[in-house]
């Protein structure tokens, strides 16, 4: 089974002080479309007024152009410890035991901007560039992206891809169409019966449920034997639309 996860804007800073590798990274054929963008960040960083008018950064968010202009040269870490925010503190890998984060190494990759879909152990720098971003010297990054990680998701071949991206992410790497996979929803009922979608806590389930999948290592590699797993584990999912399950909290 492959998890594929968002990132998040907030990112953990510092790491050791090896650089990015970036043909030693998960999925190394996307090295070219990597250094592309990673060579169009440094080169905008040096533009402090056009990179923060390209990011849309706020003043207090100026000095993550200096993040940018280091990516080549600055410390790494793993990017499962990298990322913060909702649902990397519900997944909360920094606090899992060895054999956990060498599950979550096998099985789970952060879909990035820069990078792509990155292994959850692959150390990588912090960085500031959304999905959405327009960035001078490339094509846009849907464009860019689609059909390398399209390519690079069928090559790896998983039995299994549980989709837990945000809608942003899955433009810049749909999972090709003869990979058995589904998509994550998290919902909740309400009293009246009626299902919402939610925000916040759509992150927080998300990592909660990896964490749970890291911790009790199921081996899962088709929707039905996933299903089977939550329903022993007291995990709600249930059918959504084509292609979709619906977790429901």
């Amino acid at each position: 089974m492959l998890i594929l996860l968002p990132p998040s804007e907030t990112k953990r800073p510092g790491g050791r002080t090896r650089r990015i590798a970036v043909e030693a990274l998960s999925f190394p054929q996307l090295a070219a479309e990597r250094h592309a963008v990673i060579d169009a960040l440094v080169a905008l960083a040096a533009d402090e007024d056009a990179a923060a008018r390209v990011l849309k950064l706020s003043v207090s968010q100026l000095p993550d152009i200096a993040l940018n202009a280091a990516l080549r040269t600055a410390p790494t870490m793993a990017a499962i410890d990298r990322y913060t925010g909702v649902l990397f503190d519900a997944l909360g890998a920094d606090s899992l035991d060895a054999s956990a984060r060498r599950w979550l190494g096998a099985h789970v990759a952060i879909h990035s901007a820069p990078f792509g879909p990155v292994g959850a152990l692959d150390p990588i720098p912090s960085y500031r560039l959304a999905a959405g971003t327009a960035l001078p010297g490339v094509p846009a990054l849907r464009r860019l992206w689609a059909p390398a990680v399209t390519a690079a998701l069928a090559a790896a071949t998983p039995s299994f891809v549980l989709d837990l991206r945000s809608e942003a992410y899955v433009a810049l790497g749909p999972v090709p169409a003869g990979l058995p996979a589904t998509y994550v929803r998290v919902v909740t009922e309400g009293r009246d019966g009626v299902v919402r979608a939610l925000n916040h806590f759509n992150k927080h389930a998300k990592g909660e449920l990896v964490r749970r999948l890291a911790v009790e290592r199921p081996r899962i590699g088709s929707v039905g034997a996933l299903r089977r797993w939550a329903d022993r584990s007291g995990i709600v999912f249930r059918d959504g639309a084509a292609g979709e399950l619906q977790l429901v909290v």
